[in-house]
């Protein structure tokens, strides 16, 4: 097994948000979010489940900087709960409390040796925006400002790294189109809405950060997924550059100045989903440039590949499969392909046709239900081979030319995983939600070696 070599300076972390692992939602000053809403919505989240307590790192923060230090991890990415700092998202003064806990996590954090990475929003928006027309209205863009601004302030001169938002595409796709996640909505002209606030806000709380954390290098996540279209038909492949604008470009174009694409546009008016002719109804004079404003960094969320077969166009039907149906035993329990190939296409990618713009993968994982064997282990090979796969895509792209200045796997510990409530474990570290115990698996013994060693055998 060839080793594969990451860059001395390459960093090497893992990832949690807020609502999935913090718990304790009635203390500290702590108001509601839409998640808290979402979850006591019957049918919402798989058993009814919550974030109540979830890992309870509210209270567990130092023994999981602990574990995180015995592991080597060099950096450690969470998120800011909005509503421990701004409890309706309304108020004109931060709350204490909440800032005060995360200031304790960076201390502990910077202790340990470790670097902390902060995302402001990772979904738990205050329930009392939402009551005002969350992300569909104007007016959560100045909230995310003060919000920006109160995090900078106080965090500013400790944390070097900021993510404005985790996956617009979720926010405004799986809250507004089909109601999977918070709100629940199901409104197609709400979401691209929605979609347009997120990414003004980003574009408004870059400067914001930047003037309160000083030197704080400033970057947002998009989950991006690589389409593939699964014959040689021109069906299959305008499918495919379809779902590439819905998923990818709708987003990434924006960021780097080149504003909606116009394919989408086009295509979204032919759908209905936009006026028929005229400007974007919810693009106001300045919008554009403020969302592009510059950023040091982008992080990528990858997990899986999308292959698109055309459900419309008799063409499509008509010729063979050039990608079959991925098997099941090729896909992780939450049932997405492991193709670590597509990580590495996407980096390329991304090199090719948005250059000069450093990359992290800020998410990377997979979901085993791999409990521990009678002796207390967790043997999880498939996970293991699953980050070995997708961190030797990583070095692969490295040696290419990719600007790649970091990974941070997903997750930490098994959580809270929003609509599957506590079906699905993506965790380095076993966690038995009944008494809190957290054990490293096999996986984190092997990230644990990457670290060490800077090297990961194909």
């Amino acid at each position: 097994m060839t080793p594969l070599r990451f860059p001395r300076d390459f960093v090497f972390g893992v990832a949690t948000s807020s609502y999935q692992i913090e718990g304790a939602v009635h203390e500290g000053g702590r108001g509601p979010s839409i998640w808290d809403t979402f979850c006591r919505t019957p049918g919402k989240v798989r058993g009814g489940d919550t974030g109540d307590v979830a890992c309870d790192h509210y209270h567990r923060h130092p023994e999981d900087i602990a574990l995180m230090r015995s592991l080597g991890v060099q950096a450690y990415r969470f998120s800011i709960a909005w509503p421990r700092i701004f409890p309706t998202g309304l108020e004109t003064t931060p709350n204490a409390g909440g800032l005060d806990f995360y200031e304790r996590l960076v201390d502990g954090l910077l202790a340990a040796g470790i670097t902390p990475w902060v995302t402001l929003y990772h979904w738990d928006l205050p329930q009392g925006l939402q009551d005002r027309g969350g992300w569909a209205s104007r007016g959560t863009v100045d909230a995310f400002a003060r919000f920006a601004e109160a995090v900078g302030a106080r965090l500013g001169g400790k944390v070097a790294h900021f993510i404005t938002h985790n996956e617009p595409w979720c926010v405004a796709m799986l809250g507004h189109m089909n109601g999977e996640h918070a709100p629940g909505h199901k409104d197609w002209p709400e979401a691209l809405v929605a979609a347009h606030h997120v990414l003004l806000s980003h574009g408004v709380a870059v400067p914001i950060l930047r003037a309160a954390a000083r030197g704080a290098q400033v970057g947002i996540t998009l989950n991006l997924t690589p389409g593939y279209p699964a014959s040689a038909s021109a069906a299959d492949a305008d499918a495919t550059r379809h779902f590439d604008g819905f998923f990818n470009r709708w987003y990434l174009d924006p960021l780097v100045g080149r504003g909606y694409p116009a394919d989408m546009v086009a295509d979204y008016r032919r759908l209905g989903r936009l006026p028929a002719n005229g400007e974007l109804p919810f693009v106001e004079p300045g919008d554009l440039e403020t969302i592009a404003a510059a950023i040091d960094f982008l992080g990528v969320n990858y997990y899986t590949r999308a292959i698109l077969r055309s459900e419309t166009v008799p063409e499509a039907e008509n010729l063979p499969r050039q990608i079959p149906e991925p098997a099941a035993e090729s896909k992780t329990d939450i049932g997405w392909e492991v193709y670590p190939d597509g990580l590495e296409a996407l980096l390329l990618r991304l090199a090719r046709d948005y250059p000069g713009l450093p990359l992290a993968i800020t998410e990377n994982g997979a979901s085993y239900f791999t409990p521990p064997d009678p002796d207390g282990v967790v043997h999880d090979a498939a996970r293991v081979a699953y980050f070995r796969g997708h961190l030797a895509a990583c070095a692969r792209s490295i040696a290419a030319g990719v600007p790649l200045v970091g990974y941070f796997a997903w997750s930490l510990m098994d959580n809270f995983e929003w609509a599957y409530g506590y079906d699905q474990r993506f965790g380095l570290v076993w966690v038995d939600f009944a008494t809190q115990v957290r054990i490293p698996k096999d996986s984190a013994r092997f990230y644990a070696e990457v670290i060490r060693t800077g090297a990961v055998g194909e």
